[in-house]
């Protein structure tokens, strides 16, 4: 399995990844998307520590997914199980171990400052980066997705869930959102994909 998930990284970064991969002795399986995560890491029964990634992730998002996921096993190895999932253990073991594949034989130059930005302080989703997710996903091979942030004032959209919301106010990080359904309120990042119903 870890040959065949060398074929979904950068190649400048596969022999770093098998090196680790080795060393940690983790069971890795690439998903099916999931549209509510990139990744997942989780004991096993067994006592076995298994990663997950999704399959349809461009390399680049991959690797940083891989290497988040490889973080919490490691965080939590070094640190004890009690640890918060993305508290400053994490955070640090995520820095250590990304920090050699921020190069430029890995990482796009465009995409390289908004990582070093982001690594400062990781957050548990690059999502939430929002410069930084949007630079990932010029690299996805379907780039005709339309995000919330592109959607006119007062116009309706669509989730992947079926659930529909009309566009309402930018605040500093967010998108005000109200769902035509219930009337609730909700905010958005403003890199959610969706599909604009009203044009």
């Amino acid at each position: 399995m870890q040959d065949q998930l060398l074929e979904f990284i950068p190649e400048q970064a596969q022999a770093q990844v098998k090196a680790l991969l080795a060393k940690d002795n983790l069971v890795i399986k690439v998903k099916q998307e999931r549209k509510t995560k990139h990744g997942d890491y989780r004991q096993l029964p067994n006592g076995m520590h298994q990663i997950t990634v999704n399959a349809n992730l461009n390399a680049y998002r991959f690797l940083i997914t891989l290497i988040h996921e490889v973080a919490h096993f490691e965080a939590f190895a070094k640190f004890g199980r009690f640890i918060k999932p993305h508290g400053k253990e994490w955070k640090l073991t995520f820095q250590h171990l990304m920090l050699p594949f921020l190069r430029p034989e890995i990482f796009p130059m465009e995409v390289l400052p908004l990582l070093a930005k982001h690594f400062k302080n990781p957050k548990a989703s690059s999502d939430t980066d929002t410069q930084l997710a949007l630079a990932l996903k010029k690299f996805d091979e379907d780039d005709d997705k339309t995000y919330v942030f592109e959607v006119s004032l007062g116009k309706t959209f669509k989730l992947y869930n079926g659930r529909v919301f009309k566009k309402g106010n930018t605040r500093r990080k967010r998108i005000e959102c109200v769902e035509v359904k219930t009337g609730k309120l909700y905010l958005f990042n403003p890199n959610a994909e969706v599909e604009i119903l009203d044009k």
